[in-house]
């Protein structure tokens, strides 16, 4: 099964590469029962693995993606960390697909990812808001509407990731002179960008009107800078916390691959069973075990479950 769901090679395939080298043919049905025993094996795991991330985990990013299956769209959701990963399949995009991720709304470490509105809806979670998307979009506003406070903002972000990477091996707490420095600068450039994107004429003259007015992308992008600062500007006290979301937009690659191969998936099961297999395999290989002997003790009995606290503790020391 470590052919078809770890190098995602596709079944009529993995059984001509079977039939070559053990000169014995097997069929698709018995390629699905065994991946449909294995999902059933490595899911022992599943229910430590959450409690982990919802705990121990000092900051878990999370990503979602869109996928091609069983005649609609679906969505994979993923939230990991550098030692775990977990996969949820959901026909939807909201809360209710994020809380099916089992680490959702009850998140005790903080939560890294974009400015999706759905992140927004658990107020008890702390957010970090990548400064990775607010750069693409930030070089994007430059470029079309040529406002200088993107650049600005764009050059405070590096500035800001590289004072975090060259305080963040030894721990150190930044002098609360540059954090307020830091946090001065992020203001007066905020505010130069909303001067230069005042609330639409439409906005001022309906208060009270339903639904949403549109705005322009460098208003949005404002707008999402000012209400969630704290969000932004929270890599300054947590060292501890990766900066940005991209572990998870990594992790969430993986489990596009067979849309990228066969086009789509072919049932809800199979992406089930595709995210379970990978999820275990995921967080066995961050935690430097061979994919294909984590599968061999899955099925076993004894699938892998990473001592996520215990190598938190050595590396935090």
């Amino acid at each position: 099964m470590s052919v078809t769901q770890s190098q995602v090679i596709p079944l009529e395939r993995t059984c001509e590469l079977f039939a070559e080298l053990s000169g014995h043919p097997v069929g698709e049905g018995t390629l699905v029962a065994a991946t449909q025993e294995l999902a059933k094996a490595v899911k022992l795991a599943q229910a430590p693995v959450k409690a982990q991330g919802r705990t121990a985990a000092p900051g878990v990013h999370v990503a979602e993606s869109g996928l091609r299956g069983t005649g609609t769209l679906q969505w994979r959701h993923a939230a990991s960390t550098a030692r775990l990963t977990v996969y949820a399949v959901q026909a939807k995009r909201g809360a209710e697909a994020l809380n099916a991720l089992g680490i959702w709304p009850t998140l005790a470490g903080r939560a890294v990812h974009d400015h999706w509105q759905a992140y927004g809806t658990s107020p008890d979670i702390a957010h970090r808001l990548c400064p990775a998307h607010h750069l693409r979009e930030l070089k994007g506003i430059e470029a079309r509407y040529q406002q200088g406070w993107a650049a600005g903002m764009a050059t405070l972000l590096v500035e800001l990731k590289a004072a975090v990477d060259e305080a963040r091996p030894v721990h150190r707490q930044r002098p609360e002179a540059k954090r307020a420095a830091f946090a001065l600068r992020y203001a007066r450039v905020r505010e130069e960008g909303l001067q230069a994107n005042p609330p639409s004429v439409c906005a001022a003259a309906h208060p009270k009107k339903r639904g949403r007015v549109k705005q322009s992308p460098p208003k949005n992008l404002l707008d999402r800078l000012v209400a969630p600062k704290r969000a932004v500007l929270a890599c300054m006290d947590e060292f501890h916390v990766p900066l940005d979301n991209n572990q998870a937009e990594r992790d969430i690659r993986l489990v596009k691959l067979p849309q990228k191969i066969a086009g789509c998936v072919r049932s809800q099961e199979g992406a089930e069973c595709f995210c379970e297999i990978r999820r275990s395999l995921s967080t066995a290989r961050k935690n430097g075990q061979r994919g294909l002997e984590a599968l061999k003790k899955a099925l076993a009995g004894a699938p892998f479950v990473p001592s996520f606290l215990s190598a938190h503790t050595a590396s935090s020391g």
